[in-house]
């Protein structure tokens, strides 16, 4: 819930975009839902442009990022686009590889995805999530010139928190169905309560 100074109220759902201002959010940006010590800190590739005309991460019907989130255990129910400041009360966070709003991920270059990793890198000094969990293996391997990285604990670390590569929850992504999903978040959940600080740097993890 949303503090509003008079109790707590769901926030209203936003109006569904039409075609002139899905075209008008390109290149717009969806603010970081982010604060200190978070328990994980989702990445994702980049926002869409339902996602940058609504102001809300993941937005776009048919995105499996908010039912995955809870069939994996990080949420008691299915949470939506436009309540995920309820995600800050659970240790959660979301932010962007790249924070320009595009059609589609693909038209991202590999020099903005390496720009974003060192963006992420003092966000990640900065705020000090225990995990970074980062949404999309094609983003990842070239914004951390990992060509070979596969999903799940990744062997480096991002300063001081922990790397977990996810598969990117979009519906327009067919390699992975929700059930996949859930297991890949459930995975991470259950990393994440087992060890959710990091030792700290210079000591093996």
């Amino acid at each position: 819930m949303i503090s509003t100074g008079a109790g707590t109220m769901p926030p209203d759902r936003p109006a569904r975009p039409n075609r002139a201002a899905l075209v008008a959010a390109a290149g717009r940006r969806v603010p970081d839902l982010i604060r200190s010590g978070l328990r994980v800190l989702f990445c994702g590739i980049n926002p869409g442009l339902y996602s940058a005309a609504t102001g809300h991460h993941f937005a776009r019907p048919g995105n499996r990022f908010w039912p995955a989130l809870h069939a994996g255990g990080f949420t008691p129910r299915i949470v939506d686009p436009w309540q995920e400041a309820e995600l800050l009360e659970l240790g959660l966070g979301i932010t962007n590889l790249v924070a320009r709003a595009t059609t589609a991920a693909a038209e991202l270059t590999s020099a903005e995805l390496v720009a974003g990793r060192r963006r992420l890198e003092r966000k990640v000094a900065r705020y000090g999530p225990a995990w970074v969990a980062v949404l999309g293996v094609g983003a990842y391997r070239a914004g951390f010139r990992r060509p070979e990285a596969r999903l799940g604990r990744q062997p480096e670390r991002l300063g001081p928190a922990g790397l977990w590569l996810l598969p990117n929850p979009s519906g327009l992504n067919a390699h992975h169905q929700l059930a996949d999903l859930a297991a890949a978040f459930a995975e991470l959940r259950r990393a994440s309560i087992r060890r959710p600080l990091l030792p700290r740097a210079g000591r093996a993890g």
